[in-house]
C-alpha cells in the first residue's frame, strides 16, 4: 500500500506545468506548442492599434473551411499626433496550422502559397485612436473613434472596403491620394475631456453611448442626412472617469457602464438623465473597473479591473452587489474582456500580464483528491495564450467560430485553439 502511494507521489512530482510568472532555468526559453492550435497567425502595423473592431462580411456565418478571411477597423497609436490613422484591414488566407509531419514535408513554394496576406485602407485621424466601434446602419458599415485630442468621430467604411478587395496598385493610389482627404460624417466635441468608453447600441441601429474621463455619459440617435442628435445633458451617477460602456444586446433602452469610481452602473436611458440610474454595484473591484461585457445570450455581465480579478454579474441578483463568479488569475490589471458570441459560458479575458485567458463556467471543480488538476488553477481556466507585448484589447469574431483577434504594442494576434 506505501509503495504504492510513493510511487503516485513520485508520478505527481515529475507532472511540470509551466505557468505565466515562473522562473526559467538558465538556458530555457518557451516556446509555442503549435499542436494546442487550430489556427495561429500574426501581423503588424506601421503603428500600434491599441483599440480594434471586427467588421461583418457576406461570406457567411459559421466558417469552418481555411484558409479564412477576416475584415477589421482598427486604430493607431503613433508618437507622432499628426500621423495616426483609421485603417480599415483584410486579413486573409488564414491557413490552418500545419503539424510537425506537413511542416517537414511542406516546401518553400508551398509555404509561400500558405503565407497569410493582409491588405490596409488608411484614413487620416486626428489624434491618436482612444477606441474604435463599428456598426451597420442603413446599408452602410460605419465606425465611431474616440480620439485623444476630445471629440468623437463618425466615418463611412464602404470605400475602404471595396478598396481593399481591389489590386495592389488601385490600394497604394488610394493610400497615396485619397486617405489624407476623407472628413467624417460627423463630429461631437461636446465632451469636456477625452474618454475610451464607447459603444453602438445594437438593437437600435445608429444609437451609441460615449463616456468620458470626466465622468460624463452622453447619449447619440441618428437624425437626417447622416447626422446625429447628441443629448448634451449627460448621464449622471458616476463620480469619476468612465472606462467602459456596453448596451443591453435584448433591451434597446438599457446599458451596462462602468468607471474609476469602482462601481458598475445599469441604466435605462428613458429616463431622465439625473434618474436614469437604475441599479449600482458600488466597489464592484478592489480599484478602477476597466472593462464590462454583456453575454449575448444570458443576463450576464463579466467585468475586470485593476485589481487583477474578473467577475461575473448575474442581472437578475444585481441588487445583491454579489459577483457570480469570481477569478484570480491575471497579476496584473485586466484589460478586456469578452464573452464567447453563441457559448454562453465561455469567456476570454486578457491582463496587462501579456496573457489572454479562455474560461469556461459550466466547468465543474472535481473531486479533492484528483492528481490531474494543477493547484492554484481554477478548474474553469481552459487555455492561457501568451507571445504579445502590452495586449489592449481582444474580440471573438461572431462568424469564423471559436476564432479570436487580439491587439498589442507588437501587434495583431489571429488565432483559434483546440480548448474552445
Amino acid at each position: 500500500m506505501d509503495e504504492e502511494k510513493s510511487s503516485q507521489e513520485q508520478s505527481k512530482d515529475s507532472k511540470k506545468v509551466y505557468l505565466p510568472g515562473q522562473p526559467l532555468e538558465e538556458g530555457e526559453e518557451l516556446v509555442c506548442d503549435q499542436s494546442a492550435y487550430i489556427m495561429y497567425h500574426q501581423a503588424q502595423t506601421s503603428n500600434p492599434c491599441l483599440s480594434f473592431d471586427i467588421l461583418p462580411d457576406n461570406l457567411g456565418d459559421d466558417r469552418e473551411t481555411f484558409p479564412l478571411t477576416a475584415y477589421i477597423v482598427a486604430g493607431t497609436q503613433s508618437a507622432q499626433t499628426h500621423n495616426n490613422h483609421i485603417i480599415v484591414m483584410k486579413l486573409s488566407n488564414l491557413h490552418k496550422t500545419a503539424s510537425e509531419e506537413e511542416e517537414n514535408d511542406s516546401d518553400e513554394e508551398e509555404d509561400e502559397v500558405k503565407n497569410p496576406k493582409m491588405a490596409g485602407a488608411l484614413i487620416k485621424h486626428q489624434g491618436c485612436v482612444n477606441r474604435i466601434r463599428s456598426t451597420v446602419f442603413n446599408d452602410k458599415v460605419l465606425a465611431a473613434s474616440w480620439s485623444e485630442l476630445g471629440r468623437v468621430n463618425i466615418w463611412e467604411l464602404n470605400t475602404q472596403l471595396s478598396v481593399v478587395e481591389s489590386d495592389h496598385q488601385a490600394l497604394s493610389k488610394y493610400n497615396k491620394e485619397k486617405s489624407n482627404s476623407i472628413t467624417p460624417l460627423f463630429t461631437f466635441n461636446g465632451h469636456q475631456k477625452e474618454g475610451f468608453a464607447i459603444d453602438w447600441c445594437t438593437t437600435s441601429k445608429g444609437v451609441l453611448a460615449t463616456g468620458d474621463c470626466k465622468r460624463d455619459i452622453h447619449i447619440w440617435k441618428p437624425a437626417d442626412a447622416a447626422s446625429w442628435l447628441v443629448d448634451q445633458r449627460p448621464l449622471i451617477g458616476h463620480t469619476d472617469s468612465v472606462e467602459d460602456i456596453q448596451w443591453s444586446p435584448n433591451e434597446r433602452s438599457v446599458m451596462a457602464s462602468c468607471s474609476v469610481d469602482k462601481s458598475i452602473r445599469i441604466w435605462d436611458i428613458r429616463a431622465p438623465p439625473a434618474k436614469a440610474c437604475m441599479l449600482t454595484a458600488e466597489n464592484a473591484h478592489e480599484s478602477d473597473v476597466n472593462v464590462i461585457n454583456w453575454n449575448k445570450n444570458e443576463p450576464f455581465i463579466v467585468s475586470g479591473g485593476d485589481d487583477g480579478f474578473v467577475h461575473v454579474w448575474d442581472l437578475r441578483r444585481f441588487k445583491e452587489k454579489l459577483s457570480l463568479a469570481s477569478f484570480k488569475h491575471h497579476v496584473e490589471a485586466v484589460v478586456s474582456v469578452e464573452w464567447h458570441p453563441k457559448d454562453s459560458a465561455v469567456f476570454a479575458s486578457a491582463g496587462a500580464d501579456n496573457q489572454i485567458a479562455l474560461w469556461d463556467l459550466s466547468v465543474e471543480k472535481e473531486s479533492e483528491d484528483n492528481t490531474d488538476e494543477v493547484d492554484g488553477i481554477p478548474p474553469q481556466l481552459l487555455f492561457i495564450h501568451q507571445g504579445q507585448t502590452n495586449i489592449k484589447e481582444l474580440h471573438w469574431h461572431p462568424q469564423l467560430p471559436g476564432v479570436i483577434i487580439s491587439t498589442a504594442e507588437s501587434g495583431f494576434n489571429i488565432f483559434r485553439t483546440i480548448s474552445v
